[in-house]
């Protein structure tokens, strides 16, 4: 199971893991209550509710980059562009917008 947290403007939003019957997101109970939360996307509305999907959620999907930087990607860091989640996760960190991915270890508490 593979997993990163899911940050909006640097405030812990949410989480999404990868597992063997595909993808979840879940919004972080603390963001919900928060003053003012912002969604992820249009396409996964605030809710308390777990998103699930059988391949990777296109919102995320579009943060991965595309062409020579994802060449670049598979290249330096040896990640098949058939690996979405490895890329979300090893991408993701510091995107274009308000959105970033940080992986979240094994055996590691969020931050």
């Amino acid at each position: 199971m593979r997993q990163g947290s899911v940050y909006v403007n640097d405030k812990l939003a949410g989480t999404i893991m990868e597992d063997e019957n595909g993808y979840n997101f879940t919004y972080n109970q603390a963001y919900l209550k928060s003053k003012s939360p912002i969604p992820v996307s249009l396409t996964l509305p605030l809710s308390e509710e777990t998103y699930h999907s059988n391949v990777l959620f296109s919102f995320f999907d579009g943060l991965i980059p595309e062409g020579w930087m994802l060449n670049i990607a598979e290249r330096n860091w040896k990640i098949s562009r058939k690996d979405r989640m490895g890329l979300l996760l090893s991408c993701c960190q510091d995107c274009i917008g308000n959105v970033s991915i940080v992986p979240i270890e094994q055996g590691k508490e969020e931050r």
